[in-house]
Parts: structure tokens; C-alpha cells; sequence
């Protein structure tokens, strides 16, 4: 079972929830809880753990030979970020910063030119939080500008361990780091608040599901900071969270929330949400 966690606006809560849902399926399923938010993994503080077996990243980086290069440009022009740039009279050269590591320049060259070389892009971790639960960090190297390729290199890590659940805790936003996050998900949970932003990023983040062809259901976080809901337009409520001490002193001491108030209703809430989500995957 595959699930992501993600909501179109920052600071929704969006990892709280994926913790506290991965915390309550790890009670009867082993679980791997991969916190894709490469720039800024907070998982780990969330769960008061300190990040184990590291294991650095690379993503393929052109390396021209200049004997075998003949100066066609077609790595030039068939390069999408245009990361190699060539002046009149002269050879090709690398931008480095704006390379993805595509090799479709590699693939394109007529004289073999184009060698491989790697490039560090950051570091993912393999961390045990208990014995059903797992969590997968990956980190962003500083000053790196692309988190697309850590964000796959992060879930191929994930792949390698044993689960029946995994959860993906994404970033912000519906860029293709998003859609990376969620590609093989089953279904999406989606982090909002009650807030003209929130329901405007909300119905952003649904369009991309709806286009990656997953379901996605609405999570309202905070919902009684106001009287009244605004209107939903029919999209699909899993659960609603209150604004909670509770919650906020789980946050804040870093635990788990039914770990501190077993019998509290937020932790009720959190239990009931991850059966919620287990019917909903065996519906399919």
C-alpha cells in the first residue's frame, strides 16, 4: 500500500499528519515513512531522531573530451536547461548548476564526446524509529538548485526495504518535485487549512492528482479557527483536525501524538483516519 501525504500550501501540517498516520499503521503494518521534502526534511525532529546510515547521492554529469568533440552543437541544442552553452569558434562547455543529469546530451552526440562523470547532490538516510517503522530522509547538498533527482533517489531507497505501508511526506507546492513524490502512489492525502490560500492550493494539488490520475482526499487541519467552513465543491473530506494543545505539545516535544495521549480524541482522530485510508486502498 502507497500513500502521499501532501498539500499544495506550505504550513498546512502536512508533516504532522504523515508522522502520526505513519505512527498509528505502524501498530498492526510495517511501515516506511519517506520524508521527500529534500530541502527542508523535518521528519526526523518531528519523531526526536537522529539520522542514521547515510549514504551520498549522485546524478550523472557531462564531461566533454575535446579530442573527440567535432563541434556540431547538437548537445547544445537538444540540451531542455540549457546548461551547455557554445560560442562561436569554441567547444562546448557545462553550466553545472543548471545540469539535471537528463544524458540526453550523451545520447545525442554523434562522436562519442560526452564521458560520463557524478555530481553530489545530497545525502539520504535510513533511520529506525520503532519496530514496524521506518523512516527514509533525503537531503538536499547545500547550495544544490534541484531536488527533483534526490526526491526519486530517495524513494529508490525507500524501495529497498520491506513494508506493507509506505507513506510519502512531500514539500510544498505542485512542482516536479510534488509529482515525483506522489507518481506511485495509490491514493493522496492533502494537508489544508480553512483559509482562502489553503482551499485555492488545495484545488491546485487535486488538479495534478487528477491528472497523475490518483484520487486525492482533503484533510482540513485548524478547521475551527473559524465559525464557518467555506465551501468545498464537493471534493471528499477524510478527516477534520482541531487547532489542539494536544497537538501542539506532541509537536513541540517531538513524539508521536498518540504516545503522549493514548486516549485523547486527536489520537482518535489520527487512528480512525489511518483505517480510513486502509479501507480506501483494499476498496481498490
Amino acid at each position: 500500500m502507497r500513500i502521499a501525504v501532501t498539500g499544495g500550501k506550505g504550513g498546512t501540517g502536512k508533516s504532522t499528519v504523515a508522522i502520526n498516520l505513519a505512527w498509528e499503521l505502524s501498530k498492526k503494518f510495517n511501515v516506511v515513512l519517506v520524508d521527500a521534502d529534500v530541502e527542508c526534511p523535518n521528519d526526523h525532529i518531528l519523531l526526536s531522531k537522529k539520522l542514521e546510515n547515510p549514504r551520498e547521492e549522485y546524478i550523472f554529469r557531462p564531461k566533454f573530451n575535446y579530442k573527440k568533440c567535432i563541434r556540431c552543437s547538437l548537445c547544445v541544442k537538444n540540451c531542455s536547461e540549457n546548461a551547455i552553452v557554445m560560442f562561436k569558434e569554441g567547444y562546448p562547455f557545462l553550466m553545472p548548476t543548471l545540469c539535471s543529469g537528463c544524458k540526453t546530451c550523451q545520447l545525442v552526440c554523434p562522436s562519442d564526446a560526452i564521458e560520463d562523470d557524478r555530481k553530489h547532490i545530497g545525502n539520504t538516510y535510513v533511520t529506525p524509529v520503532n519496530e514496524r517503522l521506518t523512516l527514509v530522509t533525503g537531503m538536499l547538498k547545500e547550495g544544490e538548485e534541484r531536488s527533483y533527482p534526490l526526491v526519486i533517489s530517495t524513494k529508490k531507497r525507500a524501495n529497498e526495504l520491506n513494508y506493507d505501508i509506505i507513506i510519502y511526506d512531500t514539500s510544498a507546492g505542485t512542482g516536479n518535485h510534488v509529482a515525483a513524490a506522489i507518481e506511485n502512489a495509490q491514493l493522496a492525502v492533502v494537508v489544508t487549512e480553512p483559509t482562502p490560500l489553503g482551499l485555492h492550493d488545495l484545488k491546485m494539488i487535486l488538479r495534478l492528482l487528477e491528472k497523475e490520475g490518483k484520487k486525492g482526499y482533503a484533510v482540513i487541519n485548524r478547521y475551527n479557527i473559524i465559525d464557518e467552513m467555506p465551501e468545498l465543491n464537493g471534493i471528499e473530506v477524510l478527516e477534520k483536525i482541531p487547532l489542539s494543545e494536544r497537538i501542539l505539545e506532541s509537536y513541540v516535544k517531538g513524539r508521536p501524538l498518540s504516545s503522549i495521549f493514548p486516549d485523547s480524541e486527536e489520537s482518535r482522530i489520527f487512528s480512525e483516519m489511518a483505517n480510513k485510508l486502509v479501507g480506501l486502498i483494499w476498496q481498490k
